[in-house]
């Protein structure tokens, strides 16, 4: 499974994968996550954007890591987990809003260098 260009980034993606398998049991409490390798081979990003997305989960109180172990589905009943408020999912669409913008403003900018700066030069 690859991440897909939905405008979502990568990260959430890898997050809503991982979260639906711990919820639906396909892994299950105490299960260890696949390695930081692994997760990066399977949906094609680097370490650093699997590494978000683990930390994302951790926020959420979903997995726990062990020093030199790995990652684990924590031993929490689902209904008790901490869920991330209101206040933070609005914060990460707002920050995933920004993301797009700017990518669309550099893309812009992009076309207008290569409209300016490519023209042939007039004498006055």
């Amino acid at each position: 499974m690859m991440v897909e260009k939905t405008g979502r980034p990568a990260y959430l993606q890898i997050v809503d994968e991982l979260r639906g398998q711990i919820r639906t049991g396909s892994l299950p409490a105490g299960a260890a996550l696949p390695s930081i390798a692994q997760l990066g081979e399977r949906f094609d990003v680097s370490a650093s954007v699997v590494k978000a997305a683990i930390s994302v989960l951790r926020t959420e109180g979903l997995v726990i890591g062990q020093q030199g172990k790995g990652v684990f589905v924590r031993e929490v009943p689902t209904d008790t987990a901490p869920q991330p408020s209101d206040a933070d999912s609005e914060i990460l669409d707002q920050l995933s809003q920004m993301r797009q913008s700017l990518k669309e403003l550099g893309d812009r900018l992009s076309h207008l260098e290569t409209a300016v700066f490519q023209e042939p030069k007039r004498s006055r």
